[in-house]
């Protein structure tokens, strides 16, 4: 896992790094005085032990453990879930590897749900042509279960993909907000035709938007909802840009539309993880292997986000995963070893030392207070 956030993604990776000094220490225990594993043990322990289901099941839930244990020490008010699918393009005969139109190649098609903090809830993979909300239930009933007791207001946001009245209807008996887009039809079209018409006037020099409200059931709903759209008129375009938005918050239509595009930033997320992460790389022949490979990217994405997040001081918080990466752990380092201690000496290049020094405080802040004697 550490050396999936360091940027090596490949378990033949593991021969080179387990003779690293810096990485023996992070391991710990009798490593440091030795060497870590092989890359054939790393192999024989993803394949034939982590594989097995009641390991699998366990290693799925252990994002959500993880991120447990941050709330207890930073509390939320409020939960955000967003919950989006993802390509992992294959190139070989992997088990479960298709193709999907909508990406246009081979691939893998994963399920992800997010907090509003960017902390991977959970993830699931799935084949490369079913459809993008299959499987929703069994990835976000977790994630919502763990929130019932501790979190009284919780949202939800979706795009397109799961607008489906199952969805509604689960989120409504949980007592959860959502916002979800919704695809256009005639019907919705029509309740809003006053707004399709192109302005009067001059031509237009700069965007205008209109918002409206209005009550909507369609055929397969057993009653009725609210559904908000936006329609956007931008200059030099002959028609309209129109989104619809299906919804249960009683806000402004601006304001759930704002809340709305708000869940592009999961898609900058998962963007992260296949960049910093490379959890696309997905290259082992069984899927439960490569379903495997994913829970431990997944972990890897949590250890750097908690990073970017808890420990980070504000001159670093426009960095990416990617910076994070390069500029703090995959960096060359001394490793000067005495009896009582180890030394790391690092050069002042990427990080200055005052930053370092504002990391390491966070760090300490978020260890637990010691039992009262």
């Amino acid at each position: 896992m550490f050396g999936r956030l360091a940027g090596y993604e490949d378990v033949n990776d593991a021969e080179r790094l387990r003779c690293d000094p810096a990485m023996r220490w992070v391991v710990g225990g009798r490593t440091p005085m030795g060497q870590a594993a092989s890359a054939s043990q790393m192999s024989r322990f993803e394949t034939e032990w982590l594989t097995r289901p009641e390991n699998l099941a366990a290693l799925a839930d252990l994002p959500g453990k993880w991120i447990d244990t941050v709330h207890r020490r930073r509390p939320p008010r409020i939960v955000v879930l967003d919950m989006d699918s993802s390509e992992s393009p294959t190139y070989g005969e992997q088990e479960g590897t298709a193709y999907n139109g909508h990406f246009g190649c081979t691939c893998y098609h994963p399920l992800f749900v997010f907090n509003q903090l960017g902390d991977l809830e959970r993830c699931a993979l799935r084949p490369g042509n079913v459809h993008s909300a299959e499987g929703w239930r069994g990835v976000l009933e977790p994630v919502i279960a763990r929130y019932r007791a501790t979190v009284k207001r919780c949202y939800f946001r979706g795009d397109a993909a799961f607008a489906n009245p199952e969805v509604y209807e689960f989120l409504e008996s949980e007592g959860m907000g959502y916002t979800i887009r919704l695809p256009a039809n005639r019907v919705l079209q029509e309740k809003i035709g006053h707004l399709l018409k192109h302005p009067v006037g001059r031509p237009l020099d700069e965007v205008r938007r209109y918002y409206a409200s209005f009550g909507y059931q369609a055929q397969s709903w057993k009653k009725l909802r609210r559904v908000v759209t936006k329609v956007e008129w931008h200059p030099g375009e002959l028609y309209p840009r129109v989104g619809f938005i299906v919804t249960n918050l009683a806000r402004p239509a601006e304001r759930v539309v704002a809340f709305y595009n708000q869940r592009g930033t999961a898609e900058q997320w998962i963007k992260e993880g296949k960049a910093a992460i490379r959890w696309t790389r997905l290259s082992c022949r069984s899927f439960a292997a490569n379903a495997v490979r994913l829970q431990l990217h997944a972990l890897a994405y949590n250890l750097g986000n908690f990073m970017r997040t808890l420990a980070m001081p504000a001159a670093a918080e426009p960095w990416s995963l990617t910076s994070l990466r390069e500029k703090l752990i995959k960096i060359g380092a001394k490793v000067v070893s005495h009896g009582r201690y180890v030394m790391f000496q690092m050069a002042e290049v990427a990080v200055p030392r005052q930053m370092f020094n504002e990391i390491l405080m966070l760090i300490a802040r978020l260890r637990a207070p010691p039992a009262p004697a």
